[in-house]
């Protein structure tokens, strides 16, 4: 499965909830973060635009290490 070429705002941020993160701000860009089980926190920042591109979504799951396949299962959930 290929990551969705225009993908809607609201559906990428359900996705990303899904895999643990939350929205903490929301201006020209979405801020989100997940609290990890060591006690850490992983930042993500999403452009804040009514659809994402799919080389943006690969790029943010990349930096933080969101696996492409987990990803599509959350977004198509």
């Amino acid at each position: 499965m290929k990551f969705p070429r225009d993908a809607p705002r609201q559906r990428v941020v359900r996705a990303l909830a899904a895999l643990g993160f939350r929205v903490v701000r929301v201006g020209n860009h979405i801020a989100m973060e997940r609290e990890n089980a060591d006690g850490s926190r992983t930042p993500l920042t999403l452009p804040n635009h009514e659809v994402i591109r799919a080389s943006t979504l690969r790029a943010i799951c990349t930096q933080v290490g969101i696996d492409r396949d987990a990803f599509l299962e959350a977004y198509e959930a």
